[in-house]
């Protein structure tokens, strides 16, 4: 007679829930959409896997990279992986398992990958972050020090601006780092409230130096990107908070959205609305640095974009800073009698200053809203085109350096 096949193993990709953040960073880079989601977890298709790894780096946690060897026929599913609150440990294996790879990548995956602009290094100056300090099963208990409105009373968009205390814990912050907040209660299935990402506002020396704190810009949810009333739980928390409240911080999270150190760098930002916050944090350092006698070559250039002035985080500290420290421009879109505008229409109407920073050493930050990402990767190749520069080869060469940096939402 002949001898049983032996059971056919494979290596599954598996997301761990109790670390993953819930960023989307997974399912936007994967390209060929094996990642999906419900209201709780981010799940891998075992069927639509093939182990290219692309989702790997950019993710901020480290939860994307996990594997379990299983029998091919009894894989975990979608359905078992939105169920879990943890991973389930390395069951024992049949003794009669012959293991097997996932298929290999080919060139095209690799080059998509490669290309992506979430994949793009930190800048070789940056200094080095702390990572995951403190986690879900181990958060940091926060002291909310303040809460301000940065939007006019009567503007429809609340954006707060709220400091962070750390206590006597150790949580150091980089300019272009996050934290995640974990809403108090429980969703709608009776599980606690997963956490929240938000970007650091603050520079490395604390929004009040000698301080050991931070700052987050938030912006208070009502309705989702389509209009239909929508109330975003963790903003709605945030924006509530009174002085004195303690908040579950996990993080800090990000190692390559983050600014150069070198005194020569430029600096290109892009943003809109809540995506200021680690612009903010960065200008702030440079202001710092700038006060303090710090010999500062390179150049700042913002393009900042908001529906009306009174709708514009950190409008009147920005308009207080010299124009021989940072370069500004603005664009609103619902002002009354003028012309709609956005930041890719500023920046093509300044191509010829933006292809200018761009030959030099510079470093660009994108931020915002998903829809500016497209608009602004237009005006970027317009001006380079316009100034003779092959912009393909020099975005491809940006990502490669650590110079091109996109956090969209």
């Amino acid at each position: 007679m002949n001898a049983p096949a032996p059971v056919e193993l494979i290596r599954q990709h598996l997301i761990d829930p109790e670390v993953c953040i819930r960023c989307n960073t997974c399912e936007e880079t994967c390209p060929v959409d094996a990642i999906t989601h419900d209201g709780r977890n981010y799940v891998v298709k075992v069927e639509i896997c093939n182990g290219c790894n692309a989702c790997i780096s950019p993710c901020p946690t480290g939860s994307i990279d996990h594997w379990r060897l299983v029998p091919r026929s009894q894989a975990y599913s979608i359905e078992d992986q939105f169920s879990w609150d943890e991973l389930p440990a390395q069951a024992e294996l049949p003794a009669d398992a012959a293991a097997t790879m996932l298929p290999a990548v080919d060139e095209t995956l690799q080059s998509n990958a490669a290309r992506s602009p979430s994949s793009a290094n930190a800048p070789w100056s940056a200094a080095q972050p702390s990572l995951q300090l403190f986690t879900h099963k181990s958060p940091l208990n926060a002291t909310v020090a303040g809460n301000f409105r940065l939007t006019a009373a009567d503007a429809e968009a609340d954006v707060r601006h709220i400091v962070l205390d750390f206590g006597t814990h150790f949580f150091p912050l980089l300019e272009g780092q996050t934290i995640a907040v974990t809403p108090p209660g429980n969703d709608d299935s009776g599980r606690p409230h997963t956490p929240r990402m938000y970007s650091i506002a603050s520079p490395r020396s604390g929004e009040r130096e000698g301080y050991n704190n931070a700052s987050l810009t938030v912006k208070r949810v009502t309705v989702d990107h389509e209009g239909r009333p929508a109330r975003g739980v963790a903003s709605n928390y945030l924006c509530d908070l009174k002085k004195g409240d303690t908040v579950q911080v996990t993080g800090p999270f990000g190692d390559r959205f983050l600014m150069p150190n070198h005194p020569g760098s430029n600096i290109l930002m892009i943003c809109t609305g809540t995506g200021s916050a680690p612009m903010r944090a960065m200008t702030e350092h440079r202001r710092r640095l700038r006060a303090a006698g710090k010999a500062l070559a390179g150049r700042l250039m913002l393009f900042f974009g908001a529906r009306r002035p009174e709708e514009l985080p950190y409008f009147g500290p920005l308009a207080k800073l010299p124009p021989e420290f940072i370069d500004t421009t603005l664009a609103f879109s619902r002002v009354p009698g003028q012309p709609r505008a956005y930041v890719q229409d500023r920046m093509r109407e300044r191509a010829r200053d933006v292809a200018e920073l761009l030959a030099g050493d510079t470093f660009v930050y994108i931020c915002g809203l998903k829809g500016m990402e497209t608009g602004v990767l237009q005006a970027l190749q317009e001006a380079c085109t316009l100034a003779g520069i092959d912009w393909p080869s020099l975005h491809d060469r940006y990502v490669n350096e650590g110079r091109f940096h996109v956090e969209t939402y």
